[in-house]
């Protein structure tokens, strides 16, 4: 078995629960849970339509998780969230499965005193409001980046 093959599972909070996002970078949907990532905070930032988020005692983060990821698809991921986000590992909750604790790994604001982040992001208002326009950039971004379809 090939060693590029690591399957890899991420937390995902922002544009990435949405399935045509991921669709549209990984030409797949992976496997999912419903998650939740203790601790942390989901901000707005001014002037963009995704969040960031930051560790923040007794509160939390809703998401879902990808699961089985390959380094290929893990590295599309990176250079999807870019140098403003840090790879991190984490352990979520899975809320379909008693809280079952899961190591995992997160992609994290790296700017911690940003003056940019206010208030809590919004799936629902941001699936109204943006999804339409934040598909077709990233269309724009997966046909750069050339992604080849999915040998699963």
């Amino acid at each position: 078995m090939s060693g590029t093959v690591a399957i890899h599972s991420v937390f995902v909070y922002g544009s990435l629960m949405a399935d045509d996002v991921v669709r549209l970078l990984l030409n797949r949907i992976p496997q999912t849970a419903s998650a939740t990532l203790p601790d942390f905070h989901r901000f707005s930032i001014k002037g963009r339509v995704y969040p960031a988020i930051l560790p923040a005692k007794a509160d939390k983060v809703s998401g879902k998780v990808l699961f089985g990821l390959t380094d290929h698809e893990l590295n599309v991921l990176d250079e999807f969230e870019d140098i403003e986000y840090e790879r991190e590992n984490v352990q979520v909750l899975l809320t379909d499965s008693s809280d079952e604790k899961l190591q995992t790994k997160t992609y994290v604001w790296a700017k911690k005193d940003d003056p940019d982040l206010y208030g809590t992001w919004d799936f629902e208002e941001w699936k109204q409001l943006h999804m339409e326009g934040f598909l077709k950039m990233t269309k724009e971004f997966a046909e750069e980046l050339n992604v080849p379809e999915s040998e699963i």
